[in-house]
């Protein structure tokens, strides 16, 4: 939500836990993996785009204005609480997942039971504002993760999990009530405002 140069994948990189929040920002452990980071660097924090404000050895920290608290599901977080991690894309990388900003448009709620989420059924409500840039077989982002959306009833989306994404994401260990970041495809949104125009 900060560097608007920033490009993510949706292939999380790393969990990781919360260390510390505050009204002012936030600050996670910071995975042996990002060796690489510096001050200013831009990471996905379960798909909302945030700066390295500082770091150590151990822990990363972030600013997070209250703009960003209220939009994403980082304002309902506590110390302790798992988020997936995911450095933005360098120019020479290979391109995997989809285009995935950062932005965060908005949150969605779990309304399945865990049992059918580690069976590999994720069923999601969001609002209306989100609903006309998702299509089914479209790409969709969920707490960064690039995802499927395999079919649309109404308001709700349901999406398909394989064992690796459970495995190596926070999704696994989602509940019914839970609430999860959402950011839709770029890329139809874009089409969306073209056709806008167009008229």
């Amino acid at each position: 939500m900060i560097d608007n140069l920033a490009v993510f994948t949706g292939i999380i990189e790393a969990q990781a836990n919360i260390r510390e929040i505050t009204e002012k920002g936030i600050s996670v452990e910071r995975p042996e993996s990002f060796d690489d980071i510096k001050i200013g660097s831009s990471i996905s924090v379960s798909g909302a785009c945030l700066s390295v404000v500082n770091f150590d050895e151990h822990l990363m920290k972030f600013d997070v204005v209250s703009e960003t608290f209220q939009k994403t599901k980082l304002g309902s977080l506590k110390a302790g609480d798992k988020i997936n991690l995911e450095r933005a894309m360098k120019a020479s990388d290979r391109f995997e997942g989809h285009v995935v900003q950062g932005h965060t448009e908005t949150t969605g709620v779990v309304t399945n039971e865990k049992l059918r989420i580690e069976n590999g059924e994720l069923i999601i409500k969001v609002c209306d504002d989100v609903l006309s840039f998702l299509v089914p077989k479209g790409s969709i982002a969920i707490d960064g993760v690039s995802l499927t959306v395999a079919t649309i009833d109404g308001n709700q989306i349901t999406v398909a999990l394989i064992p690796h994404t459970l495995e190596n994401t926070t999704l696994g260990f989602l509940d019914k009530g839970d609430k999860v970041n959402i950011e839709t495809d770029v890329m139809v949104r874009h089409a969306k405002q073209l056709q806008t125009s167009a008229k």
